[in-house]
């Protein structure tokens, strides 16, 4: 696993850009809700810890990860971010409607970077079980939600270059 001994949620706080002026969007699944509300409150808690302002943060609930592209569309068409973090969690089963949604999920996420001027994170858990998704969450792993939040800060950055 990708995640084997790094901890997720370690960052340098003085190599991540400033986040007061930049507003975010975070759009967060409703399915598997133990892992997505840990995603959510990572990304949110590295946010204000590098200067994002509470009034700055948009959230968003979408029913699963099949509609974040969706939920982040509206954020950008409504104008009120500079990026946006799609958070969810897809767990592997037993048929093949994990692979159409991971696969859904990720191609959406990616059309909206290539087709408009705000970034898309991507913070959608693909784990094989639950414990996995646990440790990326806030477990022994961290949270991928805090990861996600510094990319949100540094594409905010880089695209008002």
């Amino acid at each position: 696993m990708a995640t084997e001994n790094k901890n997720l949620s370690a960052y340098d706080k003085d190599k991540v850009p400033f986040a007061k002026g930049y507003r975010f969007g975070l759009v967060v699944s409703q399915w598997n809700p133990e892992i997505t509300e840990g995603l959510y409150q990572g990304a949110e808690a590295a946010l204000l810890d590098c200067g994002a302002l509470a009034g700055n943060l948009h959230r968003l609930n979408v029913p699963g990860s099949f509609e974040l592209p969706f939920g982040c569309k509206k954020l950008i068409d409504w104008g009120e971010v500079d990026a946006v973090i799609a958070i969810g969690s897809v767990i592997q089963g037993e048929t093949k409607h994990f692979d159409f949604v991971c696969s859904a999920t990720a191609q959406g996420i990616m059309d909206l970077n290539v087709q408009t001027k705000v970034p898309v994170i991507f913070c959608v858990l693909t784990d094989n079980t639950m414990e996995q998704a646990k440790d990326r969450s806030g477990g022994r792993h961290g949270n991928k939600g805090t990861e996600a939040a510094i990319a949100a800060i540094e594409m905010a950055a880089l695209s008002k270059k």
